[in-house]
């Protein structure tokens, strides 16, 4: 495939949201020209739409044929078809070429059985913010991922937001709070700006103090390094509205009904890793 410096031949199957998102990545971070990234999509005229867009190739159907002539292959595709898309593309792919998989809950090792290649494999765990540039992306690789194959890799997620590197152990527990939590936070989100309304504060008022409250906040964390909790002790007073408030929500819960929906979210996702690894053991 030739250094990883030099611009690469770039196949993104599945240009859902995911997926354009992840082409403005790769042509942000210089990974690719426009006219080497191909994509694959479901309908004509969504391929139509991304290739206007991004200015790249794109075309409904075709995996077999963008993964045949490409160095890197993103498959942005959903769980339950990507086994289906890798027996599709296995017979053209090489151990020259790097293979990255959005599918949350399919593990390295369904991937290389499905693709019988001894190839660099990543697994990448991405979250809808990624569509602003302000994702959060894990990512994992197997043993024949190269430093030079991570750097490429993580250049390309760090273009859409911030990058960690995890064993894949961690793969379901990340997918319960990073890739799943934006749902979380609308759901904050949502119930500020009721409060608000309840409180005879406008939808339009309440909505634009609400979001930039967690921006904000969410900000502050990341920018100063101070601890959660010691940033919630330097809005309180003693006897004030806000130790009125926190009580509240102490005593109806918050904290642990995040925790737990992190932790059902973490077991749900290992039981669908281990349910998509059954589904595919016959497929060596």
């Amino acid at each position: 495939m030739g250094s990883m410096q030099e611009k690469k031949r770039i196949a993104v199957l599945g240009a859902g949201n995911m997926g354009a998102a992840m082409i403005g990545g790769i042509l942000k971070a210089q990974v690719a020209e426009p006219g080497e990234v191909l994509a694959t999509t479901r309908s004509p005229e969504r391929a139509a739409e991304v290739a206007e867009r991004y200015g790249i190739r794109a075309r409904a159907g075709g995996n077999r044929e963008a993964a045949a002539e490409s160095d890197l292959i993103l498959l942005a595709v959903k769980p339950g078809v990507l086994g289906t898309v890798l027996e599709e593309i296995r017979d053209v792919l090489h151990e020259g070429q790097i293979l990255i998989s959005l599918a949350a809950v399919a593990p390295i090792r369904l991937i290389e059985r499905l693709v019988a290649r001894r190839m660099p494999v990543f697994r990448a765990m991405p979250n809808i913010p990624v569509i602003i540039e302000e994702g959060a992306t894990a990512i994992s690789a197997n043993s024949v991922a190269t430093p030079e194959h991570r750097a490429l890799v993580e250049r390309i997620f760090r273009a859409v937001g911030v990058v960690c590197f995890v064993d894949e152990d961690a793969m379901d527990a990340v997918t319960a709070l990073s890739g799943s939590g934006p749902a979380y936070v609308y759901m904050v989100i949502e119930a500020l700006i009721a409060g608000g309304l309840k409180m005879g504060l406008s939808h339009e008022v309440a909505t634009r103090l609400a979001e930039q409250t967690v921006l904000g906040a969410a900000r502050l964390v990341k920018e100063s390094g101070i601890h959660p909790a010691i940033l919630r002790d330097q809005v309180i007073t003693p006897g004030g509205v806000t130790i009125s408030a926190i009580h509240e929500l102490e005593r109806h819960g918050l904290r642990a009904m995040l925790i737990s929906a992190v932790e059902t979210a973490t077991n749900h996702a290992r039981a669908r890793s281990r349910a998509l690894m059954e589904q595919w053991k016959g497929s060596d």
